[in-house]
C-alpha cells in the first residue's frame, strides 16, 4: 500500500468536503494528529474507524486504500432500470427539442449508423426494445460492470435474452477468475 497516495487522497476529500484536520478529528473521535499522521503518509487509519472515515469522506474503503483509484477487477452494477431510463430520456430530447431539432435527429442519425438500426422503430416495439436493453446490458458486461440476474428474470420476457445475458456474466466471471 503507498501511505503518501492514501494520505493524499484522505487530504483531497476532506478538503472537497470543506473540513479542516481538526473538523474531520472530531466527527470520528480521534486527534487531529492523526488525521495529519495519515496525510503526510506517515500512518493509515485504524481498522476500528476504517469504516466511519469512508462515510464522512464519501468514498469505499477499497477506494481509500487504493489511493482513490477503484480496486482492479472491481465490477460495478449496472441496473436495468437505468437502462430503461436512458432510453427514456433518448425519446424525452425529441420530444423536448423537437423532432426536427438538429440535436435529435443527430442523435438519433448516429446510433442509426453505429447500430445498423432504426431506433425510433425499434422503441415503439416492445419485444425489439426488450433486445435494444439486452444490448446494452452485454455492452456493460463486456466493459467490465456486472447484472442482477433476479432482476433481468423478473423484468425480461424474452428467454433467449435471459439466457445471452447469462451467458456473458459466466464468461466475464470467467474472465475474471482467470485473471486472479
Amino acid at each position: 500500500m503507498d501511505t503518501l497516495k492514501i494520505g493524499r487522497y484522505i487530504q483531497h476529500l476532506r478538503r472537497s468536503a470543506g473540513m479542516t484536520q481538526k473538523d474531520l478529528a472530531e466527527k470520528l473521535s480521534i486527534s487531529f494528529q492523526a488525521v495529519s499522521k495519515w496525510e503526510n503518509g506517515d500512518a493509515l487509519p485504524d481498522t476500528g474507524i476504517l469504516l466511519d472515515l469512508c462515510d464522512v469522506l464519501n468514498t469505499t474503503a477499497d477506494k481509500l486504500l487504493n489511493g482513490g483509484n477503484l480496486a482492479a477487477g472491481e465490477r460495478r452494477l449496472m441496473k436495468l432500470e437505468d437502462v430503461i431510463t436512458g432510453f427514456q430520456y433518448m425519446e424525452s430530447i425529441g420530444k423536448l427539442f423537437g423532432e426536427d431539432c438538429s440535436f435529435f435527429t443527430g442523435m438519433i442519425d448516429g446510433i442509426n449508423e453505429k447500430m445498423n438500426i432504426d431506433l425510433l422503430t425499434c422503441l415503439k416495439d416492445p419485444k425489439t426494445r426488450e433486445v435494444m436493453y439486452a444490448e446494452v446490458l452485454i455492452q456493460g458486461i463486456l466493459s467490465g460492470r456486472t447484472v442482477d440476474m433476479d432482476e433481468i428474470e423478473a423484468n425480461f420476457q424474452n428467454e433467449k435474452m435471459i439466457d445471452t445475458i447469462r451467458r456473458y456474466i459466466a464468461k466475464a466471471d470467467g474472465d475474471t477468475q482467470t485473471a486472479e
